[in-house]
């Protein structure tokens, strides 16, 4: 049984939106305040307040604030969850400090458990039902529909969505291949059987519109009203490119599993690669990380990994540092260095000519399957090989336990 998201979009009638809105301020409202509760608890008093003290004050909380009580208790208990857990990745140092969010900041709310709302739908349209607010008209599509588990309800530019995680079994088909990828930004992605999936480049292509409308968003006097109506145009052009970038992400991963149970790729390090520059070069290196960021690689693989695991596949990240894929041969395992400008792999050993990127998937696809018989060359100790074999028997006997 694995848990899968699908978001739906919801149609509120006008006094459900007002009511909408009002639940997603009082949300936001009583999330300042826990953060406020314990800034000021530890600053005034040096006492430490945690999740299950805000939680049993919660109900003298609601007889303070009666327009707390229709929200239901699960959903405020975990907007206090939200606190708690910004407060976790800060005493754990992921992130900083927790910080007061503001109206246009908080998108809404979630329902942790199935009381409080009701999904009457089979996974193509229907209503969702909400208490203290009735039935709204949802649209959308599940590829696997199941048992409802939690609904989130979210606002992004002026509209409404539900986006509901359901326990399931998902059916996806996929073949005995195996494929090696090499992901890039002037080829998206390069495989081992000599496929070249162009970038679309979506950021690309509305970038000028981008720039355009954030010239004149810096124009406009902050919080104005016409501020505020070039603030919703950059959103819905932000929005689209994000759409469309996690539509073809989606595609693209599924084509790739539709055929093949083995995919092997290098291990990126994508926060290193777009980190930005500190000597000379700001410049160019802005543009190549928007370039990087474009193309979306970290949601691609993501993409790939979860569908594989749908199909009891195998994903295979090859260690790039010692496998070097870009420098090594797929046919004799010859090393040589190569500059960011050679775009074409020419072995002067055994004369094997293709694209740089078809090369390096091959040369990845062979350090996972085990079958170049040459690679012994480059420096590369068995015990990987024996993870990979590892790898592959516990997906052999994964299939035949399902069986």
């Amino acid at each position: 049984m694995l848990t899968r998201r699908i978001t739906f979009r919801m149609y509120p009638s006008k006094a459900q939106e007002a009511k909408l809105f009002d639940w997603r301020r009082l949300h936001c409202y009583l999330y300042n305040s826990a953060v406020a509760d314990r800034r000021d608890s530890y600053k005034k008093r040096c006492v430490s307040v945690n999740y299950l003290d805000q939680q049993n004050r919660l109900p003298a909380f609601k007889e303070t604030w009666g327009e707390y009580k229709e929200l239901g208790s699960q959903a405020l208990q975990n907007t206090l969850k939200r606190v708690d857990l910004a407060y976790q990745g800060f005493f754990k140092r992921l992130r900083g400090y927790p910080k007061f969010k503001s109206i246009r900041h908080y998108s809404g709310w979630t329902y942790p458990a199935k009381a409080g709302w009701k999904a009457e739908t089979d996974g193509k349209n229907g209503h969702l039902n909400i208490s203290n607010l009735g039935r709204v008209q949802i649209t959308g599509q599940a590829r696997t529909w199941g048992t409802p588990t939690t609904c989130t309800i979210v606002c992004r530019n002026g509209k409404w969505y539900a986006s509901i995680t359901v326990d399931c079994e998902p059916q996806r088909g996929t073949g005995e291949g195996a494929i090696g990828l090499d992901f890039g930004c002037n080829h998206a992605v390069a495989t081992s059987d000599g496929t070249l999936i162009e970038n679309p480049r979506f950021l690309g292509k509305s970038l000028a519109k981008v720039r355009s409308q954030s010239k004149q968003l810096r124009r406009k006097k902050k919080r104005s009203r016409r501020w505020k109506k070039v603030s919703k145009k950059v959103s819905k052009l932000q929005r689209k490119i994000a759409n469309q970038r996690q539509d073809w992400t989606h595609k693209v991963a599924a084509e790739i599993v539709r055929s093949n149970s083995l995919v092997a790729t290098e291990k990126l390090s994508l926060n290193n690669m777009t980190r930005k520059a500190t000597t000379k070069g700001k410049q160019q290196k802005a543009g190549l990380d928007r370039s990087i960021l474009d193309v979306g690689i970290g949601a691609l693989i993501s993409a790939i990994k979860y569908k594989l695991t749908e199909v009891n596949g195998v994903f295979v990240e090859v260690p790039t540092q010692q496998v070097k894929p870009s420098q090594t041969c797929p046919q004799c395992g010859n090393q040589v260095k190569k500059t960011l400008a050679e775009r074409v792999h020419s072995c002067i050993k055994c004369g094997y000519v293709a694209d740089r990127d078809v090369a390096a998937a091959k040369v990845m696809l062979n350090w996972a399957t085990g079958l170049g018989t040459n690679l012994d060359r480059c420096g590369l100790d068995s015990s990987t090989n024996r993870a990979t074999g590892r790898q592959l028997a516990k997906t052999k006997r994964q299939k035949l336990l399902a069986l």
